[in-house]
């Protein structure tokens, strides 16, 4: 057997002077490595926003130059229109002294007027109501405007002729023929207006007129009172219809007399057919 030479035990730690570290714990050098890098991270990225905020933007801060249309509308994007000339009509005093209206729509002037390129069409919903020439009506029932001197006469409806005035229970209604009796309260006599006399009154059979109280039309008696006689004159205007009227009353300018359920009324003017229509009214001949 060969001969082993024994070797002589490893130099134990304590003789060659090395031993390990047990003074800090195993990673430590990587923690101040991640640790510093982050520090120059943050010292690099507030060093950056502090020199960008000490750069003026030139660009930023120079006003662009004003343009013309700035020049000449002054600033700002809205623009107003300008008022229309249409609005709502300002009542005006005839020779008489007696006022004088002509009611219209603005919404409808405005809607028509922002429609370029339409053509606006006669019809009567175009029709404004002003005042009617006084003349005698004609004969044959055909209608006409109020007679200037007093005369028996039937009022008829335009948008229902087999209806007229007719008192009932003290109120006028828009009611047919029925009979003699209802052609008398169908019959009034046409007169000067006792409050102005280039407008005017209805008087019935038994002496009573004709009158808006509460804005209902009724017949009573003359007590002559200021406002009993302004209740009972009314303004012929001209209607939309050939040969009808409108009447306006003399104390309440803008109201008109119209029927509503077959009851007469005063109503304020309204822009639309139907209510021209239900306000215009022909004198015709008497039905008694």
């Amino acid at each position: 057997m060969p001969e082993t030479t024994p070797q002589p035990p490893p130099h134990p730690s304590w003789e060659n002077g090395w031993g390990p570290d047990t003074s800090r714990a195993p990673g430590t050098r990587r923690l101040w490595l991640a640790g510093t890098l982050a520090i120059a991270t943050v010292v690099a990225c507030v060093t950056a926003i502090a020199v960008s905020r000490t750069t003026p933007d030139q660009a930023s801060t120079t006003p662009p130059p004003p343009t013309d249309a700035a020049l000449d509308h002054g600033p700002g994007l809205l623009s107003f229109a300008s008022p229309t000339a249409t609005g709502p009509a300002t009542p005006a005093k005839d020779k008489s002294g007696m006022l004088t209206t002509s009611p219209t729509s603005s919404s409808s002037a405005t809607a028509s007027a922002a429609a370029p390129g339409t053509t606006p069409k006669t019809s009567p919903s175009s029709a404004k109501p002003s005042k009617a020439s006084p003349s005698k009506g004609s004969s044959g029932g055909s209608g006409g405007s109020t007679p200037q001197s007093p005369a028996h006469r039937s009022v008829r409806s335009v948008n229902y002729p087999d209806r007229y005035w007719h008192v009932s229970d003290g109120y006028v209604k828009l009611d047919p023929v029925r009979g003699s009796e209802s052609r008398e309260d169908s019959t009034f006599t046409v007169v000067k207006g006792l409050a102005n006399s280039s407008c005017y009154s209805f008087r019935t059979s038994d002496g009573k007129y004709l009158r808006h109280r509460n804005f209902l039309l009724r017949a009573d008696g003359n007590d002559g009172s200021s406002l009993f006689k302004q209740d009972a004159t009314f303004c012929a205007r001209t209607s939309a219809y050939s040969g009808a009227v409108m009447l306006e009353s003399a104390n309440y300018p803008g109201r008109f007399l119209r029927h509503q359920n077959f009851q007469l009324k005063l109503v304020s003017y309204q822009d639309s057919d139907l209510y021209r229509a239900d306000s215009a009214f022909r004198l015709v001949d008497p039905l008694a």
